[in-house]
């Protein structure tokens, strides 16, 4: 809301009073009319004048005061203002009431709005926790047939099902995001044993698609949550994974950094300004199909909450290198 300086104000004031200034104009020229015809001596009619625009000046500067001060206090109370209408202005005027009352109406209405969206929002994000722990159950089902009854195809289900296990974790992590602070664990830790469970779970991923690893001894120890910063590697070697047909993917620490580096695609250069956006695949994602636009999403999410932040360099054709940096 505008705070205006009083000359500003000064105009708005008297634009407002246009009407009533002109009406006053038109009665002193009505009555100078009549006193002219009269043939009034000029001494008495400047004397009536001259009082009439002394009272006109100090009921103008007393009006005014009160519009300058009713306009700093509803200014005022632009910076203070959250949920309800509590401390704004009490005024007798019966226009004042009535935008009062609608105001009231209004913020009555957002708040049953906003009161249904949120009862939307918590029924949706329980129905996909329940989905997605449930769903846990077939897909162990399925592991557990794979090793008593393996086929000549168990190795491409398997990873499929791993897939799948990887799409359902997300969401959860998507929906526990907001609620985060509340799950964390802060404690030291050495990164390279979150790297080698994140490793371990996508080591059959590596051994199918014939990438080599390149894992460099990292004697990094930070102050993190174990669980939250290993979806974020997990994230990372995913994307590293999809994106790299054939190469290398290395992990390696750099100063206080941990660094993740692949020979695949790359990234477009107008896309690194976005790739951390919800939603957004970019070249890369719109030819594979398949992206979703999440992970990296999350990633960066979840970084700036456990108070670290992430730098990418990328190059189309010779592969992309993500540093985790921990503040």
């Amino acid at each position: 809301m505008l705070n205006l300086r009083s000359g500003k104000l000064l105009l708005f004031y008297i634009k407002e009073r246009l009407v009533a200034l002109f009406l006053l104009l038109l009665a002193g020229l009505i009555f100078g009319t009549v006193f002219y015809a009269y043939s009034l001596t000029l001494e008495p009619v400047l004397y009536a004048a001259a009082l009439a625009l002394l009272m006109l000046i100090i009921a103008g500067a007393l009006d005014f005061r009160r519009y300058q001060k009713r306009h700093r206090e509803i200014s005022a109370m632009a910076g203070r203002i959250v949920l309800g209408l509590e401390g704004l202005p009490e005024y007798t005027a019966l226009l004042d009431r009535d935008y009062r009352a609608l105001l009231k109406e209004l913020q009555e209405e957002n708040s049953r709005l906003v009161s249904e969206t949120d009862a939307e929002k918590s029924s949706m994000s329980e129905y996909y926790t329940l989905w997605a722990h449930q769903i846990k159950t077939p897909i162990a089902a399925m592991h557990l047939l794979l090793r008593e009854s393996p086929s000549e195809n168990a190795n491409e289900i398997s990873l499929e099902l791993f897939k799948i296990e990887q799409y359902v974790e997300a969401l959860l992590q998507y929906l526990r995001l907001e609620s985060m602070s509340s799950d964390l664990l802060l404690a030291e830790y050495s990164i390279e044993d979150i790297v080698k469970q994140a490793l371990r779970r996508y080591a059959k991923m590596f051994i199918s698609r014939g990438i080599t690893l390149r894992l460099s001894e990292i004697s990094l120890r930070k102050v993190t949550d174990e669980k939250w910063l290993c979806f974020v590697i997990e994230q990372l070697l995913s994307n590293a994974l999809k994106y790299t047909a054939e190469g290398y993917i290395a992990i390696y620490e750099e100063g206080r950094s941990l660094v993740i580096e692949d020979s695949g695609t790359g990234i477009a250069p107008e896309d690194l300004p976005r790739i951390f956006e919800r939603g957004f695949t970019g070249l890369s994602g719109r030819m594979d199909k398949k992206s979703t636009g999440i992970g990296l999403y999350l990633v960066g999410r979840i970084l700036k909450k456990l108070g670290h932040s992430i730098e990418v360099e990328s190059e189309l054709g010779k592969g992309t290198r993500m540093k985790i940096i921990f503040e």
